[in-house]
């Protein structure tokens, strides 16, 4: 069963993940991409990768600039699901930026 992470846990889960940052109920990263085209693929496979575990982040795409929040709305925050939506985000965001 999933539950609320206390504000050290994560805190320590941020500490694991590259430029993440807490936002009240939610956890935020802001990744600015080579090209436009790049940012829109990079949506695409986070896309995937959410259908596939049921658990979507909010996302937000400005020219190749790309915001995603990980939050679990029905517990009302943050929770190992948004912990692991992170490391699989920053995955694909570490092979666009290649």
């Amino acid at each position: 069963m999933t539950t609320l992470l206390d504000g050290d846990q994560v805190k320590a889960a941020l500490d694991g993940l590259t430029g993440w940052q807490r936002d009240g109920d939610a956890i935020v990263r802001t990744a600015d991409l080579p090209s436009f085209p790049a940012a829109i693929e990079t949506v695409r496979e986070v896309a995937d990768i959410a259908e596939a575990r049921n658990h979507h982040p909010d996302i937000d795409i400005r020219w190749r600039t790309v915001t995603f929040r990980c939050s679990t709305h029905s517990k009302g925050g943050i929770t190992d699901l948004d912990i692991e939506l992170a490391k699989q985000i920053d995955r694909v965001l570490a092979s666009a930026s290649r």
